[in-house]
């Protein structure tokens, strides 16, 4: 199975993802539908549009951006659009979903916030992709507006939340 990924970043990758399928009963190679499958997630999240958003939420400074940045971040994007890359995403285990209860929302600000996954992180990390620190800088180097600045700056829900 080919993937098509950008060819700088096929280079680092084809030599350490090539064994990474669970193996299945039967002995051959095989994604189960509880683990994470690492090859399904970096075909979805080297597909250009997903790598922009991706490398948006690893260098925003909490790591967990709303919709509303990460459209931002992204113009040629819809807001409509940003939410379809991320169901992907979430669909293959990259990113998961973290939202304040009802209780805990600030009205007129996002409630809802995206994060890598450890598993994903972990992927990328063994494979040299979307490193926190590059990606940090470079969303710090764009200019924003007084809205972004304030959404960036509201604080974000805790993992029990």
């Amino acid at each position: 199975m080919w993937i098509a990924i950008p060819q700088k970043v096929f280079m680092r990758v084809a030599f350490h993802v090539r064994d990474m399928r669970p193996r299945t009963e039967s002995g051959t190679q095989g994604a189960s539908s509880d683990r994470f499958d690492a090859w399904r997630a970096l075909q979805k999240a080297t597909e250009k549009k997903r790598a922009d958003i991706l490398a948006d939420v690893v260098g925003h400074p909490e790591g967990l951006p709303s919709v509303e940045e990460l459209d931002y971040m992204n113009p040629p994007l819809s807001e409509h659009a940003v939410r379809r890359h991320l169901d992907t995403l979430a669909d293959v285990g990259v990113v998961r979903e973290r939202e304040f209860e009802p209780g805990n929302r600030v009205g007129g600000y996002p409630y809802q916030f995206y994060e890598i996954t450890p598993e994903a992180r972990a992927l990328f990390d063994r494979n040299g992709l979307f490193p926190e620190e590059a990606w940090q800088r470079q969303y710090q180097s764009v200019e924003k507006t007084p809205r972004i600045c304030d959404i960036e700056a509201m604080p974000r829900p805790n993992a029990d939340d």
